[in-house]
């Protein structure tokens, strides 16, 4: 037997691992890379669309498995790898190297949006992936606190450069201003920006930019729409009725503005406020549902020190959950790929 004739029964064999979120065997998805085979030995290259597919070890060893059925075949080396795609089209504010921007919002505050946003962060990068945060929330700017983030971005000309901690690029109104200092801007100052921050930020490449937003369906989120095709928004809720109604308003503007809803996450669940309203809510909008985060005191002590639960203790249950939460997110992005995002027109 050749040695292609071998590969096309690698290749063949490999048509029966089914990838769970796309419906697509690994071959048609084009995930073997640099396949390899001499003297019953194969190698080759698991190229999938995230380094943090929920489902890796699954399809690493179902690929395992159906090579080693093969009668030639004596042993396998399998190397995982990640491609993360693109969804934003080539010309917009971001230019060529952002591939994915998540809105994470509420639609009211106090939720924990941004402790939320930190971890889910913090979390991707442990994969491996490049992630940054953009604090769009500029009347009250907590990702340089929750980050441990001290110094000021360095600048050259209109450029700026996010500051890094924990390995995610972060930017925030508040490296600019002093402690204390009140931000009163109206509408056209804020849209002002937030277009700065997305157009004269030096970014780099990144897989995820995530904007953590700030609460209600205002001047911010309108502006975000505006600026830059969201990939899609995920969306924190506390489980409690008061915290489910204004989540349906900011559920019902990503309908408005024509942006995926890539999930729910109901944070604060436990004895004080309940818990269930965030499945309830991701069901009613047919939205994925990615977790319920307990009510947990590690979580504010992590916002309060610097360090995300996720980074100081990410095989707790905590750390495990966002974990859990951003394959989840993950996968959720490499379903949308193809799409055509839209920016809102005004």
């Amino acid at each position: 037997m050749s040695r292609d004739q071998e590969k096309q029964l690698i290749l063949d064999a490999l048509r029966v691992v089914q990838d769970p979120d796309l419906h697509k065997d690994i071959v048609t998805l084009e995930f073997i890379k640099n396949l390899a085979v001499c003297d019953g030995i194969v190698k080759f290259d698991l190229e999938l669309t995230t380094p943090a597919c929920p489902v890796k070890d699954q399809l690493k060893a179902e690929a395992e498995a159906a090579v080693l059925d093969l009668d030639f075949v004596s042993q396998v080396t399998i190397n995982l790898t990640a491609n993360v795609k693109t969804s934003l089209p080539p010309s917009n504010k971001l230019g060529g190297n952002v591939k994915n921007v998540i809105a994470v919002t509420s639609g009211k505050g106090g939720v924990g949006k941004s402790t939320c946003t930190v971890n889910i962060a913090t979390a991707l990068a442990a994969t491996g992936a490049k992630v940054g945060i953009l604090d769009a929330d500029v009347y009250g700017p907590n990702i340089p606190v929750m980050m441990g983030a001290t110094r000021r971005p360095e600048g050259k000309g209109k450029t700026l450069y996010p500051v890094k901690e924990h390995g995610v690029k972060t930017m925030s109104v508040g490296y600019l201003i002093e402690d204390g200092q009140p931000v009163m801007w109206r509408g056209p100052m804020l849209h002002r920006a937030l277009e700065q921050f997305l157009q004269d930020v030096e970014w780099g490449e990144l897989d995820y930019l995530l904007i953590d937003m700030p609460p209600g369906t205002g001047d911010a989120q309108l502006s975000v729409a505006q600026l830059v095709p969201l990939t899609g928004i995920v969306v924190v809720t506390m489980p409690q009725e008061v915290s489910l109604t204004d989540v349906r308003r900011a559920m019902g503007m990503a309908v408005e503005v024509k942006t995926p809803v890539l999930g729910v996450i109901e944070n604060m669940t436990g004895e004080m406020f309940g818990k269930g309203g965030g499945e309830q809510i991701a069901d009613a909008f047919d939205a994925p549902f990615l977790g319920s985060v307990p009510l947990q005191v590690e979580l504010r002590k992590g916002g309060d020190a610097g360090v995300p639960t996720f980074v100081s203790d990410p095989d707790g249950p905590i750390g495990t959950m966002f974990s859990d939460i951003a394959g989840k997110i993950a996968a959720e992005v490499s379903k949308r790929q193809d799409s055509v995002l839209p920016v809102l027109e005004v």
